[in-house]
């Protein structure tokens, strides 16, 4: 056999374990899931039964989808502006140490402050729909960007600051040359926690925003159908938050991986 039969055998395996091991997980819960329904009668309003979700998901598989997608683009529209605010303000905070020590305190409470609380004060200033949901996956999502590019920006070695003050170099250029590439792994770690915090936020800010009764996302669809007792249809919602949430943070995963490759081997 050959080096790179080897190689290939070597990762076909372990593309199956990682394929075959959540399966199974899956497999046990939906086991343990029918289990308790049987054992337990509960009533359908209650805990249905999984075939019970999964007729519900296939029955309603045009109503989630696009759900599904119009949450997708208000969480995704939330993240990159989360992302591009969120490294031009670690840029002020890394130049000068007044503005960090000054502006810091008012990016934390973009983490601590409930956003259910400051979700009603975005709706009565920006109105409801689209708008509004955007800005509330922006804020909930911004918070990790600002951290991690700004530690990205600091973390940079002596011996390489000293060489560049010896050259006379500039801010902008240190900045461009130094503090910047620094920061991309570091960047790009903050946005892989953004973008599943952007899909949160999506929905929490359809639960007080909506888009009406046409066109709605999975925030609204989960909350009309939690009011009206449609359990399983709510499973259906909560699952496919879920596999949003999974696709977004995968997607970032792949990009991360990518550029980081290609980043130090240039």
């Amino acid at each position: 056999m050959t080096p790179s039969a080897g190689r290939h055998r070597k990762n076909l395996r372990e593309l199956l374990l990682q394929i075959a091991g959540p399966l199974v997980v899956l497999l046990l819960i939906g086991g343990v899931w029918q289990g308790c329904v049987a054992a337990f009668d509960l009533k359908p309003f209650l805990l249905p039964r999984p075939l019970k979700v999964l007729d519900a998901a296939t029955g309603n598989a045009a109503k989630i989808a696009s759900a599904t997608g119009r949450t997708a683009f208000a969480a995704v529209g939330g993240f990159l502006a989360s992302l591009a605010a969120g490294t031009l303000i670690a840029c002020g905070f890394s130049q000068s140490r007044l503005v960090r020590t000054s502006c810091y305190p008012y990016a934390i409470f973009l983490q601590t402050v409930p956003i259910v609380a400051i979700a009603p004060l975005i709706i009565t200033w920006f109105g409801s729909g689209f708008r509004s949901v955007v800005i509330v996956a922006f804020i909930i999502s911004l918070f990790p960007i600002i951290t991690n590019a700004t530690a990205g920006m600091l973390a940079i070695d002596p011996d390489l600051s000293d060489l560049f003050r010896l050259h006379r170099a500039s801010r902008l250029q240190i900045w461009l040359k130094l503090r910047l590439p620094n920061s991309v792994p570091h960047i790009l770690t903050g946005a892989r926690t953004s973008s599943g915090l952007a899909v949160i936020g999506s929905i929490v800010g359809e639960f007080f925003a909506g888009y009406g009764t046409d066109n709605y996302g999975l925030g609204y669809l989960i909350l009309q159908t939690s009011n009206q007792l449609r359990t399983a249809e709510l499973f259906a919602c909560v699952i496919a938050s879920t596999l949003l949430g999974i696709a977004i943070f995968a997607s970032m995963s792949v990009i991360n991986a990518t550029i980081l490759r290609r980043w130090y081997d240039a």
